[in-house]
């Protein structure tokens, strides 16, 4: 029965997470088979020590009558069986981290490869810090989980039955106390695991929504300083931080009555094992080395049911995460190619928008029947107010989305009829919102060509006017850039300028490409784009018109639609939007 937590989320115990966990070693039969025989001999090896110390206590019949040969023979046995078990035991340390670490290991790659496969949307609607948390927390947390599973879970119950098979062959009736006394361990360890089950699945999922308003928070930084919102911030922060603590506090709590509960069933059991057991050594129903031997047992099998406990906590708190990386894997990817889709090998660059409609959302369109016929080479504007659609027509050109209604054509076929990656690779786009990995300076300019040797890299900067403050970075082009932080935000985008500069695409989008530039540098970095657009037909998105007098067609963009269209000099003549804006820009400093 499915289960709410604290902040409205669903927990399912049986929706198949531990059968999918199970599936992570499918592939490693003969590493599991290993494990089970190394499992055997630790336990085998571990059970033998008390009876051969029982062995060896009885061999001191009394004062001054020990048996020294049977002594040091049940001695030998004794640092034989040490030395046996901690080898085994090392070994099966060893096997399990492979094991563990390795179906971790693929797990993560998939989810990462998976990540990349998704659709645009569903990294639109997801949290990137949740993503990142998933990735690399939630896999830590399952590796923690599976080591436990693997190295104490197999040992404890096998050690638990073993236990009880040595001691109903050394004495059934003391045996049977221990067996009556049983269901008070387990007893234990059921209400423990039922209860913490809950709790470590919402404290996951907390802990996920906490780490992607961290990431969101430390990258606008500079916005919620400058706007004095840090009070609302904190205050955020605190709510989903009081959510996590209380959260990890009732899966904390839980688990920890784990060790006091455990022991003191353990303590009962040994205790009446110890009274009983003394009675029956009394009548001459087992000899003292019998009774050292049982009570040595029965610390044996009490301390599995210890270690079990705090497994089953620590397991609940894995098929969480693995849920959450299981859901990850479970979304549905991009929408593969059409089994007789088209390379798009050399692009001619002509553009067709058929009656286009798109929505974000179904029951709402953000652009509606939009119709656009664009010839090679020729370069088209898009302007409009902020959220009029411009990017989305972008989006819509570069397939990022499948259109709602109507087609887009590349070269007179639907987009959706060519691949994704051949239809891509036709274009080159700078945006407004630069991207700069952690790489040398020479690795981001090769993005797109990485083949492409130092000059031809230098030659690309040098067009894109970037040579120079990269030749005064403490190792030019090896300089390795940490995100952003080395660079101003129009450093970073001279880089992705120069980016598509070097991989020459047959098609250009330049959205704001020149927004964080200075305005000298800008007019140089024009003319190498007007350069670069020759003769490729170019989609430039602009809010300031002076970067788009030039274009071949300008398009006025409102409320979903192409509401104007036409050359810089006919728009003006129409006085109709595009005038609007115009004369907004640029009638004051007339």
């Amino acid at each position: 029965m499915s289960e709410k937590n604290p902040r409205g989320g669903v927990t399912r115990p049986s929706d198949g997470t531990v059968r999918r966990m199970a599936g992570l070693f499918a592939g490693r039969r003969g590493a599991l088979a290993l494990t089970a025989l190394l499992t055997v001999a630790v336990v085998v090896g571990t059970l033998s020590l008390p009876v051969l110390s029982g062995r060896a206590v009885d061999c001191v019949v009394g004062p001054g009558e020990v048996d020294f040969a049977g002594l040091r023979a049940s001695l030998a046995w004794i640092a034989g069986a040490l030395a046996a078990t901690a080898a085994c035991q090392w070994a099966l340390t060893a096997v399990t981290n492979r094991l563990a670490f390795g179906a971790t290991l693929d797990l993560r790659r998939r989810c990462f490869d998976h990540l990349q496969e998704l659709p645009l949307s569903y990294l639109d609607s997801h949290g990137h810090g949740d993503l990142a948390s998933r990735i690399v927390t939630d896999a830590d947390m399952l590796t923690n989980g599976l080591l436990m599973a693997f190295q104490q879970l197999p040992t404890g119950i096998l050690t638990i039955v073993v236990t009880l098979v040595f001691m109903f062959a050394l004495n059934p009736a003391i045996a049977a106390v221990v067996a009556l006394l049983t269901p008070v361990s387990v007893f234990t360890a059921r209400f423990i695991a039922t209860h913490s089950a809950k709790h470590f699945s919402g404290q996951s999922r907390i802990r996920g929504e906490l780490t992607a308003y961290v990431e969101e928070m430390v990258g606008g930084i500079s916005a919620v300083e400058t706007f004095e919102t840090q009070g609302a911030v904190a205050a955020r922060f605190a709510e989903t931080d009081d959510a996590l603590g209380e959260e990890s506090f009732k899966a904390v709590f839980f688990s920890s009555l784990v060790n006091p509960t455990t022991r003191f069933a353990n303590s009962l059991v040994y205790a009446a094992i110890g009274i009983f057991g003394a009675f029956v050594a009394m009548g001459g129903g087992i000899t003292v080395g019998g009774l050292s031997a049982f009570l040595g047992y029965a610390d044996q099998y009490a301390k599995p049911f210890n270690d079990i406990s705090g497994v089953a906590t620590e397991l609940q708190n894995s098929v969480a995460c693995a849920r959450r990386l299981f859901a990850l894997l479970d979304e549905p990817a991009e929408a593969p190619d059409a089994e007789d889709a088209a390379a798009l090998a050399e692009p001619r660059g002509e553009v067709r928008l058929d009656h286009v409609a798109f929505g974000y959302d179904a029951d709402r369109l953000v652009l509606r029947d939009v119709d656009l016929e664009v010839r090679p080479g020729m370069r088209i504007a898009l302007v409009g107010e902020t959220g009029c659609g411009k990017t989305t027509l972008i989006n819509l050109i570069m397939r990022f989305y499948d259109v709602s209604a109507g087609a887009v054509r590349v070269d007179g076929r639907d987009v959706r009829e060519w691949t994704r990656e051949s239809l891509r690779a036709g274009w080159g786009m700078v945006l407004q919102d630069t991207w700069v990995r952690r790489a040398t300076v020479r690795e981001n300019v090769s993005m797109g060509r990485p083949d492409a040797t130092l000059e031809e890299v230098r030659a690309a900067c040098r067009e894109a006017y970037a040579d120079d403050f990269i030749m005064r970075l403490p190792q030019g082009y090896d300089t390795v850039l940490d995100g952003s932080s080395a660079l101003s935000a129009g450093q970073r985008q001279l880089l992705c300028i120069a980016r598509v500069i070097l991989a020459r695409p047959a098609m250009l989008i330049l959205d704001e490409a020149t927004s964080n530039i200075d305005t000298r540098t800008e007019l140089l970095v024009q003319r190498a784009l007007a350069n670069l657009m020759a003769g490729r037909t170019s989609f430039v998105v602009a809010h300031r018109l002076s970067t788009v007098r030039d274009a071949d067609l300008i398009c006025v963009m409102a409320d979903g639609v192409i509401a104007e269209r036409g050359t810089h000099d006919e728009l003006l003549a129409a006085g109709g939007r595009y005038r609007h804006i115009y004369e907004s820009q640029f009638a004051p400093t007339e």
